[in-house]
C-alpha cells in the first residue's frame, strides 16, 4: 500500500494526499476520475516526477479518505483541494483532472483561479445530464452494497474490447478499486455530478487550459471536450483514439501532451 498522508478539511472529512517528485520542483496537483483512488495515475509518475512535484489526492468517498453521508457537491469537492493547498501552505499549482476530477478543474479555474497556473481537463464534462440517470444509480446503491454491476458498468465505460482481452491484469485492478468503494461514498459524488452546470460559467477561467478528449469516449463526450474548448478562451484541444481513461489507455501520449503543455513558454 502506498504510502499516504491526511489532512482534515474544514467539514471534518479526512482527506487522504501524497507527494511524489523533487520537493524543488513546480507543484502539478493531480485529480481522479469518480470511483478511482490516486492510484489511477501510477503509470504518469516517474515520467511526471521528473518535471514536478507531484501532488496526488483521493476524493472524498474514495480510497482512504473519508465519506460522508449525503450528497456532496462540487462546490465542496473544490474546497477540499483549495483547503489541502491551504494546509500545504501551496500558493499555486498546475493542475490535471480526469472526468469527476476535470469537473474540479473547471470549479477551481471559475472560482480559485489564483490558487492556479495552467489547467488541464481531461475526459470530462461541463454538464453531465440527464438528473434521472443519477438519480436511479443513488437509490441502487442505497438499496445495496453489492458493488458488482458498477464495477462492470464503470470497465464498459472506462476500457475498449482490446483492453480487456489484452491487459485483464489491469483491467482487474481498476475493477477491484470499483469494488471497494463505499456505496455511499460513489452515491455522494453522483449527486455532485447530477447538479453540476458549468456550461455558462467557464466562460469566466482565464488560465491557460489544454482539454483533453476521448475520440470514442461514451460518457464524457468528445463533443463535450470540444464545448468545453470553445468555451474558454485560448484554450487547446487534444482529441486522443481512446475511451474513458486516456490517461491509462494511452499513457505515453497522454504525458507527452501534459508536459508538453505545462512547460515555461509552451
Amino acid at each position: 500500500m502506498e504510502t499516504r498522508s491526511f489532512f482534515t478539511a474544514g467539514d471534518g472529512c479526512k482527506i487522504a494526499y501524497r507527494f511524489d517528485g523533487p520537493a524543488d520542483k513546480p507543484v502539478l496537483l493531480l485529480s481522479n476520475s469518480i470511483a478511482t483512488t490516486l492510484e489511477m495515475w501510477d503509470a504518469q509518475i516517474a515520467g511526471l516526477s521528473r518535471h514536478f512535484r507531484v501532488l496526488r489526492y483521493d476524493m472524498r468517498g474514495h480510497g482512504q479518505s473519508g465519506a460522508p453521508l449525503g450528497a456532496y457537491s462540487l462546490d465542496r469537492l473544490g474546497r477540499d483541494v483549495v483547503e489541502l493547498l491551504d494546509g500545504l501552505d501551496i500558493a499555486q499549482v498546475h493542475f490535471c483532472g480526469l472526468s469527476l476530477g476535470g469537473m474540479v478543474g473547471q470549479w477551481l479555474g471559475i472560482h480559485a483561479a489564483n490558487r492556479l497556473d495552467r489547467l488541464i481537463l481531461c475526459n470530462t464534462s461541463a454538464y453531465l445530464g440527464p438528473g434521472d440517470s443519477f438519480d436511479t444509480m443513488i437509490h441502487s446503491l442505497a438499496r445495496s452494497d453489492d458493488m458488482t454491476a458498477m464495477a462492470e458498468m464503470f470497465m464498459t465505460n472506462w476500457f475498449p474490447p482490446a483492453m480487456h482481452a489484452g491487459q485483464p491484469e489491469l483491467i482487474q485492478r481498476f475493477r477491484d478499486g470499483v469494488l471497494a468503494t463505499l456505496p455511499h461514498g460513489l452515491a455522494g459524488n453522483f449527486a455532485a455530478v447530477r447538479d453540476m452546470d458549468l456550461r455558462r460559467t467557464i466562460t469566466l477561467i482565464e488560465r491557460p487550459t489544454l482539454v483533453i478528449a476521448g475520440q470514442y469516449d461514451t460518457v464524457t463526450l468528445a463533443s463535450h471536450s470540444e464545448q468545453i474548448a470553445a468555451a474558454i478562451p485560448g484554450s487547446r484541444l487534444l482529441v486522443l483514439p481512446a475511451v474513458h481513461l486516456s490517461n491509462v489507455e494511452f499513457p505515453a501520449a497522454f504525458l507527452d501532451a501534459v508536459v508538453t503543455f505545462l512547460q515555461p513558454g509552451s
